[in-house]
Order: structure tokens, then sequence, then C-alpha cells
């Protein structure tokens, strides 16, 4: 377990990093070029008298430092997502597999635990730490001191719900970021709107460029941080949906294909 909280926490590192990479240069490439040329033909063309709707492109929607941090933010979410549902696809994998081989109609003894975990030996070292080798092998461990079987299906089911708790706090990175986004598009509202309000006296003036630019600032960065928001949101409730899942697929599996022969 330590060596594999170790390679998640590089992981994670290593996908903040490349989602900061990333973004970064798409920004400069080609986010904050095309809308500076936009805003500075929309400037333009204002100042020619003809109208124009250059501050409507999405160029200019995105262009702000708020929304560039909610892109990397999302970025990094669904890398660790995906890290995580990768793990789970392969943890559910083991349930299509002959872990525990009981012919129909037969009876498991506490003599037979030894038996029947030689398949969980042949298992390479990463499977044998995943829920459904752990959770047959602590029934094994029970049956094998000659306790009943509530204790065996004890013993799985409080596994099971100690693995389901530790998966749901490993969660709360992905939680932090889903709630960090709209947070930093808040920032960009307030942003926003200080700089409208100091450039309050330019619009009494009759110049209202100044104002509206800073407006935009403040509306753009709270759409695009809530739609990044619901798009996050949605995937962790997926990927939970799926742990908790597996979680009972394990469970279930031990009690068909174990606890159910299991005579004391």
């Amino acid at each position: 377990m330590p060596k594999s909280l170790s390679n998640e926490f590089l992981f994670q590192l290593g996908a903040l990093l490349a989602a900061f990479i990333l973004v970064h240069l798409f920004y400069i490439g080609l986010v904050r070029p095309n809308a500076e040329a936009l805003l500075l033909a929309a400037e333009l063309a204002q100042q020619a008298g003809t109208a124009t709707g250059a501050e409507r492109s999405l160029w200019v929607v995105l262009k702000d430092y708020e929304q560039q941090a909610c892109f990397v933010l999302a970025f990094w979410a669904l890398a660790i997502m995906g890290y995580k549902a990768v793990r789970v696809s392969a943890e559910k994998r083991l349930l299509r597999l002959p872990l525990i081989e009981v012919p129909a109609g037969s009876r498991v003894l506490p003599e037979d635990s030894r038996a029947l975990g030689r398949n969980l030996e042949s298992l390479p070292a990463e499977q044998q730490d995943y829920l459904l080798p752990r959770a047959i092998t602590a029934a094994l461990q029970r049956l094998g001191t000659a306790g009943s079987v509530q204790d065996i299906a004890s013993a799985v089911r409080d596994l099971c719900e100690a693995e389901s708790q530790r998966l749901d706090t490993e969660l709360s990175m992905i939680r932090y970021i889903a709630w960090a986004i709209p947070s930093i598009g808040f920032i960009g509202t307030v942003r926003g709107i200080g700089a409208a309000l100091a450039n309050a006296h330019e619009a009494v003036a009759g110049n209202i460029a100044g104002v509206t630019a800073s407006l935009g600032v403040a509306f753009n960065s709270t759409f695009i941080a809530l739609l990044i928001s619901i798009i996050v949101m949605f995937l962790s409730h997926q990927l939970t949906l799926h742990q908790e899942r597996l979680v009972l697929d394990a469970q279930r599996y031990c009690d068909r294909n174990l606890l159910r022969h299991v005579q004391i």
C-alpha cells in the first residue's frame, strides 16, 4: 500500500505539472493572440463607427487568467479520475476470474482454507493488493480459525466497508478541485467588478469601453468556471458510482462463491 500511494502521489504531481504546461502553451499560442487580435479589431471598428461582434468570440471569453487556472485544475482532476478509473477497471476484471473454485453442491470446511487460497498466491503482487483478493483472504483466514459463518461474513463485510471509506477519502482532492474551480471564477468576478468600479469615472465621462471590458472579465470567468465545474462534478459522481459498485460486487462475489458453501 505505501508503494501504491507513493506512485499515485507522484502521478498527481506529474499530472499537475503536465496540465499547467499544456494549458499555458495553448493560451500563449492560441487563446491570447487571437483574443488580442479580435479586441484590437473591435476597437478599430468602434473608432470607425462600425458594429462588430468580436467581443462575443470564444477566444475573448477564455482569455483571462482565471479561466486558464480553471482549465489547469480541470485537466488535473480528469487525470486523477482517469488514474482511479483504470484501477477500478483492473479490479473489476478479477471479478470474472475463478479465484475460488468450489464445485456445485460441495461444502467448504476449515481445513480447506489453505487449498482454496492457492489461486490467490499465484496472482501478481499488484493484483494481490486489490479488494477482491484481500476480501477472499480475510474470509479464508477467518475460516481457518474455525469461526462461524457469521464471523466469516462479518470479516468480508468489515473489509469492504473499510475499503469503501478509503476510496471515498481518496476522492477528497477531486472534491476540493471541484470546489476550487467555481471559487476561482468568483475571484475573476470580484476582480472584474472592482476594475469596472475603478473605471466608473470614465463611464461618467462617456467612455464605457473600460467598464464593459472589466464586466466582461467578471461574467466570462464565472461562466467558464461554472461550466467546467459541472463537467468535473458529473465525472466525479460517475467515478464514485463505479467504486461503490466494485465494493458491492466484491462482497457479492465472496457470498456467492465462498460463504454459501462454508460448513463449520
